[in-house]
């Protein structure tokens, strides 16, 4: 089956929704989403959305601390952009029907607004603007009904994207093919209900994918978080950049049926404390701004402490504060952390460490173009230059708010642009596969890749373990294309590959990275190293053909 469109968006979360909403007065919109449409990292996005809101915050406050948390990375330009044009992107949220928390207690209402804003770790003012502890199911339900309504808008549910389709053209030299000037003309989609595949034509296709979490065994991330926009992108040459900067988030709820439940850095932010198995606090031994340093070096703090102490757990206590605070402040995780059996009014909330946001993805431009003609990558698929070696709390979701702007107003000439009506694409081919009777295979490497990720490339790493991981990953990315080429595509099947492709680029992103900086650390380059890396780790992926 073939279908045309004038943009193809993968991905339904914040960021690809925001661009459909931008761009379909000017052309057809077909959304490829893996299950229902609110199934995405923003629904799950507790925390909030920061932006300057308050009399006494400032635009260059907020473009400092962002520049702090990068740790020497950021692109200054592109923190400048984002932060000085959040205002704007939340009044559009605010218009379309989002509705953020307001502040009934004159005594802590921040002076120039009436929206109740917090503090999160890094940050110097109150700026994070929050639907209760649900902001991202907020701004997912508001982009939503708006993209339901809008008749130019194809929404395809229960779709998954197994690959780009890309036209080069091809230089040659001896006997070796180069392939140049790709131009990305759509993508073939797995209709999971139906298990066929689809051949979606775009002018331009933008990857909304979200993130990387599942990669690792311990995550936040729901279960459609396998790095499939990176994946994509790698495998169609783009270049990706600064894989090795995964976010650990330090405070996921440690608990055999808490399967991915985050407790908010909001909740540190509200005057929570990190303790020990004694009930001793221990940020004070790690950072001045005890609980609330940035993420890299709470998780790492938490790393330490779990290892000195062979621990299973720290413990998030903020049974402190008074009660109805807390039950007001953050009513769905109170009731989450009660059926799990904890009061978080009155005990502790065993946590650990958890990967949570990956930093790196597909290397763009200000208006979120990678280095492939007509393909764009914004929100966590995206590596913008925002964030740097280590992201600011809540500036996710403003990141990709404001790329979803400047991309949606780049892809509308670059539509415009379009010259080629005559290309046919290539029709999905599976001749010769047969459906495949060794589901264990998939399961087997998908466990073990998520092991070895957790013990090998997580908060702290070493030459050793790196190695090994790199080993692993070679051999299971050998099973993995076999497979893949002798058997009938399978959702489970697409995930299984595209974890494997984003963990062998973590791997050699780290391996290539000779400091520790932000959130990448090794035990064997414990110091940084301005000199030779004060810059961004780009991978490039040279496609030939003999």
């Amino acid at each position: 089956m073939n279908i045309t469109s004038e943009f193809l968006v993968i991905g339904s979360g914040v960021a690809g929704l925001t661009f459909a909403l931008k761009v379909a007065d000017h052309g057809t919109v077909t959304i490829v989403t893996k299950k229902e449409v609110s199934e995405s990292n923003t629904a799950y996005a507790q925390g909030g959305v920061a932006a300057v809101q308050s009399d006494i915050d400032s635009f260059d406050l907020h473009i400092q601390d962002t520049l702090s948390a990068g740790d020497g990375l950021c692109n200054r330009e592109v923190v400048e952009m984002v932060v000085t044009h959040g205002p704007e992107r939340i009044k559009e949220l605010i218009d379309l029907g989002v509705q953020f928390s307001l502040c009934d207690d004159a005594a802590h209402k921040a002076p120039g607004t009436d929206y109740d804003l917090g503090r999160e770790g890094g940050h110097s003012e109150k700026r994070v603007l929050h639907a209760d502890d649900m902001t991202g199911r907020e701004i997912e339900r508001a982009l939503v009904e708006q993209v339901k309504r809008h008749p130019n808008i194809t929404l395809l549910e229960e779709h998954i994207a197994i690959d780009l389709i890309t036209i080069s053209t091809r230089v040659k030299s001896g006997m070796i093919t180069t392939t140049r000037d790709t131009t990305c003309c759509g993508a073939y989609v797995l209709d999971k209900t139906a298990d066929t595949v689809k051949t979606i034509s775009a002018k331009v296709t933008v990857l909304a994918c979200g993130g990387s979490g599942k990669v690792y065994l311990y995550t936040s991330n729901p279960d459609v978080a396998t790095g499939d926009g990176i994946a994509m992108a790698w495998r169609a040459g783009a270049s990706v950049a600064n894989m090795e900067f995964m976010q650990f988030h330090p405070t996921c709820l440690f608990h055999p049926e808490a399967k991915n439940f985050l407790i908010s850095e909001a909740v540190r932010g509200e005057g929570a404390v990190l303790k020990n198995e004694k009930g001793e606090p221990f940020m004070e031994k790690y950072d001045p701004l005890k609980d609330l340093a940035c993420r890299d070096k709470v998780s790492r703090a938490i790393d330490s402490e779990l290892k000195t102490s062979g621990a299973d757990s720290v413990f998030l206590d903020i049974s402190h504060k008074d009660p109805a605070f807390v039950k007001k402040r953050f009513p769905n995780l109170w009731r989450q952390c009660l059926k799990f059996g904890f009061d978080m009014t009155k005990d502790p909330i065993p946590v650990v460490p958890a990967a949570h946001y990956m930093c790196g993805g597909v290397a763009t431009d200000l208006s979120g173009r990678s280095d492939i003609k007509h393909l764009y990558a914004i929100g966590e698929s995206a590596c913008t230059g925002l964030h740097g070696a280590n992201r600011l709390a809540s500036n996710s979701l403003l990141e990709a708010l404001v790329y979803a702007h400047t991309a949606a107003e780049q892809a509308i000439e670059d539509a415009k642009a379009w010259k080629d009506t005559s290309v046919q694409l290539p029709r999905w081919d599976d001749v010769g596969a047969t459906d495949s009777d060794e589901v264990s295979l998939l399961t087997t490497n998908w466990d073990e890749i998520r092991r070895f990720m957790q013990n090998y490339v997580g908060v702290v790493r070493s030459d050793k373990r790196l190695s090994r991981a790199l080993n692993r990953i070679e051999n299971i990315q050998n099973e993995i294309r076999e497979y893949y080429w002798n058997f009938r595509v399978t959702a489970d099947l697409i995930e299984l590959r595209n974890i494997a492709v984003v963990a062998e680029l973590i791997i050699r992103s780290a391996m290539k990275r000779r400091e520790s900086r932000g959130l990448h650390y090794t035990i064997n380059c414990p110091d940084k190293n301005d000199a030779e890396w004060l810059r961004e780790t780009v991978l490039k992926r040279t496609i030939t053909h003999m």
